[in-house]
């Protein structure tokens, strides 16, 4: 076995090289904060392992896609796991590229000389995030078909280049088998296969330049002498990556591996929702939870905004502002008590991010349209007219939109005490004139309809309702 190990290095090289990849000297002081590199290339590698095992079973045409996902999901032998830890896997990979990123800026190793290895990590994120997005229509559910076709409406709005970006979207004039198959494309082919080049060369480049030291160990990066302090450090404090730091990445990969399983075993996968349905108007499509803040966003921007142009500005200017971050600070402080900013921009980040997530979460600019009558408790039976109007404010879709003690929608005003703030007359003309945001009743319902919708809102409802069975 000796020799055929020596045959095999003295003709490949191949044992050398991974030997000296392995016992590559590491900075001192490299703790857990520096596993979430590999730990994302961890989530990556069982995306590519759960999701060949689903190609094998998925048939990516509009007649049996949805199908597909459904036998997978309930008939397949570990087809549950599978999509389950397909989906979390997906999951990690978004949180943990994230992590990653913001360490990397936090402790500013983005500095020289490592500009390209900060490159290459945006341009993972952004391969990640086309990953993820290109993987939610593979679903063929109600919720994915929409969500792509609002995609392409989006794009479509965008100046000079919108109708060509919406027909690449959606591989023609409207969505259909070609779109399928070019997201299947994209997601299986494509996006894997340019994501390994970029792995690839980040991995080169950490290797060719060494691991960022943390900012205690260096806290100033001077260009003309970084190198030559960086290979002192080595020598003096360095430590092999093999035996001596690996073991905590190892640690890290088995801990991303049991969280997914565990949870594709005891959660799963979400639920496919209902076949696509064209003839279906009230949908209210909603991404995945990684693209969830994003679209609560354009679902909120004020309408003098020009919505079109912020859809290519927004993502273009935050594309710019990470490629230009490590040419604009090459050198300098690394320390964050010498960067408050950094840490000000990091937290004004995720406050946004998370404060918009919760947001899309409510969605309060979408109708609720499953959302069930309402049921009166101490009126007497005999009161017919607010019991009547209680049927009407659900069948007329206006509890869709708006709540009535603690029940119905979000995207127009509580109504739950609007009698104590308009009389009669005032209410009945709010339901037969409309507003900018709602339809105007007047010519659909009776007066005697309108009469038991006022007595209907002008009782107070401050004490919840609770829904029928």
């Amino acid at each position: 076995m000796r020799r055929v190990w020596r045959w095999i290095d003295d003709r490949t090289g191949l044992i050398t090289t991974i030997r000296r990849i392995a016992h590559h000297p590491v900075p001192p002081r490299t703790g857990w904060r520096y596993v979430l590199g590999s730990a994302t290339l961890i989530a990556f590698l069982i995306q590519v392992g759960t999701g060949i095992a689903l190609a094998t079973v998925y048939v990516p045409s509009t007649t049996n896609a949805y199908d597909s996902i459904d036998f997978i999901t309930h008939g397949a032998a570990l087809g549950h796991v599978l999509r389950g830890m397909h989906y979390f896997g997906a999951s990690a990979m978004m949180i943990l590229i994230g992590l990653h990123l913001l360490r990397v800026f936090l402790t500013a190793s983005y500095k020289f000389p490592r500009e390209v290895n900060w490159l290459t990590g945006v341009g993972l994120l952004g391969l990640v995030v086309v990953m993820a997005f290109t993987g939610q229509l593979l679903r063929w559910d109600q919720n994915a078909v929409w969500s792509a076709v609002v995609a392409a409406e989006q794009a479509g709005r965008v100046p000079w280049i919108g109708t060509a970006l919406a027909h690449f979207i959606l591989a023609g004039d409207r969505l259909g088998g070609a779109t399928l198959s070019r997201f299947f494309a994209f997601h299986v082919f494509f996006v894997p296969a340019i994501i390994f080049l970029f792995i690839g060369i980040h991995v080169y480049l950490v290797l060719h330049h060494g691991i960022s030291e943390p900012p205690e160990v260096q806290p100033r990066i001077d260009p003309a002498t970084y190198r030559k302090e960086y290979r002192a450090l080595l020598a003096a404090r360095g430590r092999p990556f093999w035996p001596d730091v690996v073991w905590r990445d190892a640690i890290m990969a088995l801990v991303v591996v049991i969280v997914v399983l565990a949870l594709a075993q005891w959660i799963g996968p979400p639920e496919v929702g209902k076949p696509p349905n064209p003839s279906i108007i009230n949908a209210s499509p909603r991404p995945d939870w990684y693209f969830l803040w994003y679209f609560a966003v354009l679902a909120l921007l004020p309408k003098h905004v020009e919505q079109p142009y912020f859809i290519v500005l927004a993502p273009l200017i935050a594309l710019m502002v990470l490629i230009a971050l490590p040419f604009v600070f090459p050198s300098g402080e690394r320390r964050l008590t010498r960067r408050p900013w950094a840490v000000l921009v990091a937290a004004g980040v995720l406050f946004v991010v998370g404060y918009f997530w919760w947001l899309g979460e409510r969605a309060p600019w979408s109708p609720v349209f499953d959302v069930q009558p309402l049921v009166l408790h101490g009126v007497a039976p005999a009161d017919t007219l607010q019991l009547t109007g209680a049927r009407l404010f659900h069948d007329t879709g206006c509890e869709f939109c708006h709540t009535v003690a603690g029940q119905g929608g979000h995207h127009g005003p509580d109504l739950s005490r609007v009698g104590a703030r308009l009389d009669s007359a005032q209410i009945a003309s709010r339901i037969l004139g409309g507003g900018p945001d709602m339809p105007a009743f007047v010519g659909k319902l009776s007066p005697a309809d309108v009469q038991a919708l006022v007595a209907f809102l002008r009782r107070d409802h401050s004490r919840r309702i609770d829904p029928s069975p």
